[in-house]
């Protein structure tokens, strides 16, 4: 399994464990041709994608090992294990442990009860191969049960990183060249709450610069709004090397919708949050995840949800057709017609795209810094690609103006400064 494969599905936090997985398999050194397939949960369609991926890739690669991982198969194992391409499956704990690659067990379901699960997760990653970003988990799990998710159930409660070891892992990336770190997880905001002294995720982003002045640049992955405490909009305050790019887990813009998906926020509270974000930060860039198409949402509902991302100033959207997950409240729930969510889905899109559209010309002929990633392309600090006017070095920080737009695109001309 030296050499194994790994396709991963989903979110940045199996981005990140699928470089883990990497890691273990590489250092077996069992020489079986492996295929590592981790999946997402998060809708039913990313789990159609995994299947249909699996048989492919069955098709073109008849002798080798197939192993199925991630949350979906953490929450249908069964299901998974009834597929004649697929060798073995196995849950989200396992996947972890680097015996299971040194030493495959036999059985071809190797899946145990994610919540019986109460150590922390720590996992050192020494490089992320080919790239000048890293992801770096920093907790696991999550104790709320929002009406439509099943991902608890794929991933387990809340257990955080000591700020100890992110600190140590942090650092080894940088060492290896990494310069831009995202920090990650399934609720990130909860971070901390489990450890001696509770120290916040704020605490955690404030000594991990103060402790790796190395490290050029630091973002967040997803944030509850309602869990965005004082000390983290100090850092975002104070820390000029956390980007100023926020994505919030909004979901509806409609107080009854968000009572119904069990969230802990209501739409005022997500304006406020923006509100503030952008006076502490004046160039801040929002994104928020978004569903459409909830169970018992009306036109009004929706329009509010449509409406807030203008009022919030939503630039960066990732919007979700309401997908029905079996076992949770949601899934019996009164349904919106299938035609009717595609249909709002296509509209909040569209809204969307005319917000972003909008941020994009804002940033005509202002001068950005690009983390290069390959050849003349890379991300700003507000996650917006650009291609340079001439190659820079990979994993270089190069300060650019931009000069004009290619759809999506930042088009800019470097000014010679790098860091």
């Amino acid at each position: 399994m030296s050499e194994a494969r790994i396709v991963t599905f989903g979110c940045r936090l199996n981005a990140y464990e699928s470089e883990v997985m990497r890691e273990h398999a590489r250092a077996a050194e069992t020489g079986v041709e492996t295929i590592i397939v981790n999946t997402c949960a998060v809708t039913a369609e990313a789990e159609r994608q995994a299947r249909q991926t699996i048989r492919k890739l069955r098709r073109d690669n008849p002798t080798a090992r197939i192993v199925v991982t991630g949350c979906a198969a953490q929450v249908h194992p069964e299901r998974f294990a009834e597929m004649a391409e697929i060798d073995q499956v196995l849950g989200n704990a396992e996947k972890m442990q680097p015996a299971i690659f040194a030493a495959p067990p036999e059985d071809r379901i190797v899946v145990t009860d994610i919540f019986q699960v109460r150590e922390t997760a720590e996992h050192l990653v020494s490089s992320f191969e080919g790239r000048a970003r890293a992801f770096v988990e920093v907790q696991q799990g999550c104790d709320h049960r929002c009406t439509f998710c099943i991902i608890p159930f794929g991933r387990g409660n809340n257990r955080s990183v000591p700020l100890g070891r992110v600190v140590e892992q942090v650092r080894g990336l940088v060492d290896s060249g990494i310069r831009e770190v995202v920090l990650t997880g399934v609720d990130v905001t909860a971070y901390g709450s489990d450890l001696p002294g509770t120290p916040g995720l704020g605490q955690l982003v404030r000594r991990l610069l103060a402790q790796v002045p190395e490290l050029p640049r630091l973002r967040l992955s997803s944030l509850d709004p309602v869990e965005v405490d004082d000390d983290l909009l100090r850092a975002v305050a104070e820390e000029e090397r956390l980007l100023p790019h926020f994505h919030l887990s909004v979901q509806a813009g409609d107080d009854l919708i968000l009572k119904r998906m069990k969230r802990r926020h209501a739409r005022a509270d997500v304006v406020a949050l923006a509100a503030r974000l952008r006076e502490l930060r004046g160039d801040v860039a929002l994104g928020a995840d978004i569903i459409a198409g909830f169970p018992t949402e009306d036109e009004a509902m929706f329009n509010s949800s449509l409406e807030l991302v203008d009022e919030a100033g939503l630039t960066h959207l990732h919007v979700f057709p309401f997908s029905s997950r079996p076992g949770t409240p949601a899934a019996r729930m009164p349904k919106v017609p299938g035609d009717v969510v595609k249909e709002r889905a296509a509209r909040l899109r569209a809204k969307g795209e005319a917000a972003m559209d909008a941020f994009l010309d804002t940033r005509l002929g202002r001068e950005v810094a690009v983390l290069v990633e390959q050849d003349d392309q890379g991300f700003c600090e507000h996650y917006l690609p650009v291609r340079l006017k001439a190659p820079a070095a990979e994993g270089t920080i190069v300060r650019a103006r931009v000069t004009g737009r290619d759809g999506t695109r930042l088009l800019a001309q470097a000014s010679g400064d790098q860091e």
